[in-house]
């Protein structure tokens, strides 16, 4: 058996591990209010949303991921490729895009739904891989086909699941408020 064959046993830490689940949270209910900001704005309002939404949100994924990734250790130093790390942030960025537009359109449907899922889907296990590549270690990192495989299939998945959600929840939200609007004036001017 070679030495380079042999596993190396990791760690996460625990705080930076919450912290980036925070992140996360914090990031979706970004995604949720740029998606109805960008839904009622036209024109170049709407490009300015659609760009700048989808700049927060792709750092708002990029950096839940970078700080599980800063949680991770391994008994040697690790250090991270600068211009890498900065490079992989794009994929993130070029989803959120795509989500926000999507998710932000009148009608979705199914075709588009999941044409974006599988986009968004590669978007984000791009932007995991080659934040994987930044870094720098003694050790090599050997991935399983299969389990690279199921990882991507499972981004793409749960990106079909998110944007629908996002596009749903919207939706549900905007009938609501008309809802209550309208039923509110009825009962103002019943008065």
């Amino acid at each position: 058996m070679y030495q380079a064959d042999l596993a190396i046993s990791s760690t996460y830490n625990p705080t930076l591990v919450t912290l980036s689940i925070l992140i996360a949270v914090v990031a979706s209910y970004t995604a949720l209010t740029l998606t109805e900001r960008v839904t009622i704005a036209y024109g170049r309002v709407r490009l300015a949303w659609l760009i700048g939404g989808a700049i927060t949100m792709g750092i708002g994924i990029w950096s839940m991921h970078f700080v599980a990734m800063l949680a991770f250790s391994l008994p040697m130093p690790i250090a991270y490729d600068v211009w890498t790390v900065v490079f992989s942030t794009l994929p993130a960025i070029i989803a959120s895009g795509g989500a926000l537009f999507l998710t932000s359109r009148r009608v979705l449907n199914i075709q588009e739904l999941l044409i974006g899922g599988v986009l968004m889907g590669i978007g984000i296990a791009s932007m995991h891989y080659i934040g994987m590549a930044a870094m720098r270690t003694q050790a090599s990192a050997q991935y399983d086909p299969l389990l690279l495989t199921v990882s991507v299939a499972s981004a793409i998945g749960a990106s079909i699941v998110a944007l629908w959600m996002a596009f749903e929840l919207r939706t549900q939200s905007s009938q609501t408020r008309k809802y209550l609007k309208t039923h509110i004036l009825h009962q103002e001017f019943l008065m």
